[in-house]
């Protein structure tokens, strides 16, 4: 794909910003080339510097759910910012927010403001730790929840797509408070929970995983963590910066029917501003400063733009309820991959719910972060750039979600389905 602006943009970047970039996986040294810089959006469409129009399923990692720049949401921040930037007090939308989260989310009882998955993330643990007055926490490997120091040890997303799931500079104390497991393997919890008995503050997890692409857990298997979490005094954390409202006004804990004791929140809550929650039983964040000792602040936390535009994102979400359309969406495009995928020969799996998707060249079901090491990241990467090359960007990555929005209904879906089936024929 010829570039020259985003060629002599990156080029620029490169002197000044660490790999040319602000987030590593949008280097594109996963899949190779460079990458494009984007100069507007709207609807399903990127616009790149260079003027070439892209059909979006990154959706900017999930906020987009109404596609991008939509006319509601811009309304709400330009109003807002009418009134300032930000004041530094609290304000009246983040009440508003406070409301409607709690509204959708029957676990969350109370709730606090940050600007982040990544704080939302960190402090959660911080709670769990504090309350519960233990060390130890329980991640799953694969599983990303941001870059904090205790979470960095065989995470998902960008630490995976480069090929080092462990970070420098996370200190081996700091990795011996944290328990690895595998996703799925009941086995496996409950041996951790017998080496370490009366240690384990939280197990943190996303309920549906979207860092190491897409996968869902085993039928059952979300209860039987609640029921082990329970029986042990250790505080359950849902991960649903990526699927909370999603997949579901209440994201998976609605469609599941589990109740987190916390659960962490972000994405589609700004609009498509930086924005992070955290939330859950009211005995366990009565234990956050300023009635509590876990401290956890934020000079920007509840910015009001971040607030308006994430309460008329969710305010769009509860008029239209679009969760059926965005399944009948996700399903075709699977359906128009597998299809393809089996015309040519090439072994696929393509979990896929509601709005979310993954796309893994392999024969082995994927269930966990070992099986989806099993799919050719190298063929992902020469059919991301056959989609790139006809105009459809996918993540640059083979280890990572895909998100449609409402606006790729009609043209974009269709358009985007002949793309992938041409592009597997040309593999």
């Amino acid at each position: 794909m010829s570039s020259p602006v985003s060629d002599s943009l990156f080029e620029r970047a490169k002197q000044l910003i660490p790999g040319g970039v602000n987030s590593p996986v949008r280097a594109f040294r996963s899949v190779g080339g460079a990458p494009f810089f984007v100069k507007a959006a709207r609807g399903a469409t990127l616009i790149t510097a260079d003027g070439r129009e892209l059909i979006d399923f990154v959706c900017t990692w999930g906020p987009a759910i109404h596609g991008h720049n939509h006319p509601r949401i811009k309304a709400a921040i330009a109003a807002a910012l009418e009134n300032g930037t930000s004041f530094g007090t609290p304000n009246p939308s983040e009440v508003s927010m406070a409301e409607l989260i709690v509204k959708f989310f029957p676990s969350i009882q109370k709730v606090r403001m940050c600007n982040s998955g990544t704080e939302a993330t960190m402090s959660a643990i911080r709670l769990a730790r504090g309350f519960t007055k233990r060390d130890k926490i329980i991640k799953f490997a694969g599983c990303y929840h941001g870059h904090s120091d205790s979470l960095l040890i065989k995470a998902g997303s960008g630490a995976l797509t480069h090929g080092n799931p462990d970070s420098a500079g996370v200190p081996a104390s700091f990795a011996r408070e944290t328990v690895v497991l595998p996703y799925n393997d009941r086995g496996a919890l409950e041996a951790a929970f017998a080496a370490n008995p009366g240690q384990i503050a939280c197990v943190i997890l996303e309920a549906y995983c979207g860092n190491v692409g897409f996968i869902m857990p085993d039928p059952g298997y979300l209860a039987f963590v609640r029921e082990i979490t329970a029986r042990h005094g250790t505080v359950l954390i849902f991960d649903e910066v990526m699927t909370g409202f999603r997949l579901a006004k209440g994201g998976v804990q609605e469609r599941e029917q589990i109740v987190p004791d916390l659960t962490c929140l972000g994405k589609i809550i700004g609009g498509g501003l930086p924005v992070g929650a955290f939330g859950g039983r009211a005995d366990i964040m009565d234990y956050l400063a300023p009635l509590g000792p876990v401290y956890q602040a934020g000079t920007l936390s509840g910015n009001p733009l971040a607030m308006a535009a994430g309460i008329a994102s969710l305010q769009l979400l509860e008029e239209l309820n679009p969760y059926a359309r965005l399944d009948t969406l996700g399903r075709q495009l699977r359906d128009a991959v597998v299809a393809a995928a089996k015309a040519k020969g090439i072994p696929v799996q393509v979990p896929q719910c509601g709005s979310m998707f993954s796309i893994f060249f392999t024969a082995t079901p994927v269930r966990d972060y070992a099986t989806a090491l099993t799919g050719d990241a190298k063929l992902f990467g020469r059919f991301f750039h056959a989609c790139l090359e006809r105009g459809v960007y996918l993540a640059p990555s083979a280890y990572e979600a895909g998100f449609l929005s409402t606006a790729h209904e009609g043209s974009a879906i269709d358009r985007a389905c002949e793309v992938f089936t041409t592009s597997i024929a040309g593999l």
